[in-house]
């Protein structure tokens, strides 16, 4: 017998078809929703806070004051010693951070020059992530572009592996993050894809130092995130989210458009994540961030 797994939304709609004498019919909307409090903690990515004329130890105090436990940095290239002023005077801790060169030296590149540059930059990135107290550096593998998808998997996989000794040593995670690069998914398919590839690429690793940042909104145009979830299990070491609608073919604000977040957060409680979750949105001043931060309350019902 197949074991076919039916998310809330499928549920609902079939009891709401089964029961037709029903006063009014339910909806995923209409249902309550997980909560996540106590399991999933905000976060942020410096670039999305705005402030004119400010030192980063203010960014970092406007980040807490709009609600967020931390913030994400971007390597390599900070100053570590401002970053780690900034941590003490603020009182907000870097909690990882996000690759600052992986679209343009790809892992994936043709060129095994390139390829060498980037792994000297990801051991970049893990050594001043693990300096200011981070655990886990944000990485895009490279681009589908670069070669046949066989090419493509193993030039990233054996450059990635390369950095696994210290990322052991440094106690600090190499999450890939699944993004629109053409890699692992159909990126002209339609919503049903599964996560089947994304689970075989995170496996040929076969160390627990890598595992996804797994970003909610990025792939809701191609499937189910919250069966992407329940498929990626404890391949899940942390998260991004921002909103996405398919009927305008767009991402939006945490909470717009049309993203099954009631499915999202049972399937998070299900695999029992337990987690830092970065907003990847427009940023911007003090009322923004604090909309943001709102949003992430709202959506994964932290209050």
């Amino acid at each position: 017998m197949t074991n076919t797994h039916l998310n809330r939304r499928q549920i609902l709609q079939a009891t709401a078809a089964i029961s037709a004498t029903a006063a009014l019919p339910l909806h995923a909307d209409d249902s309550p929703v997980t909560s996540l409090k106590g399991r999933l903690y905000k976060t942020l990515k410096i670039n999305m806070v705005t402030l004119k004329g400010g030192t980063l130890t203010d960014k970092f105090k406007l980040a807490k004051a709009a609600g967020f436990g931390a913030i994400e940095v971007n390597c390599p290239g900070i100053d570590v010693a401002d970053v780690k002023k900034a941590v003490s005077d603020s009182g907000l801790p870097v909690d990882g951070s996000v690759g600052a060169t992986h679209w343009q030296v790809r892992h994936t590149h043709e060129d095994a020059a390139v390829r060498a540059k980037a792994l000297e930059n990801l051991k970049r990135s893990l050594i001043e992530t693990e300096a200011v107290g981070g655990k886990t550096c944000l990485l895009v593998v490279g681009h589908g572009n670069d070669g046949s998808e066989v090419d493509v998997w193993q030039r990233s996989v054996d450059n990635i592996s390369l950095a696994l000794p210290l990322a052991g040593k440094l106690g600090v995670s190499i999450v890939v993050e699944n993004v629109w690069n053409q890699f692992c998914y159909d990126h002209a398919g339609d919503h049903k894809q599964t996560a089947d590839k994304f689970v075989k690429y995170i496996d040929d690793f076969n160390s627990p130092l890598v595992g996804l940042q797994f970003d909610i909104g990025n792939h809701w145009k191609y499937g189910s995130m919250g069966d992407w979830i329940r498929q990626l299990n404890k391949r899940i070491i942390k998260l991004d989210v921002k909103g996405f609608s398919r009927a305008k073919g767009g991402f939006t604000k945490i909470g717009e458009g049309d993203l099954d977040f009631a499915d999202v957060n049972d399937a998070l409680a299900e695999i029992n994540f337990h987690g830092w979750c970065a907003a990847e949105v427009g940023g911007g001043g003090a009322e923004r961030l604090k909309e943001i931060s709102n949003n992430m309350d709202r959506v994964f019902n932290l209050v």
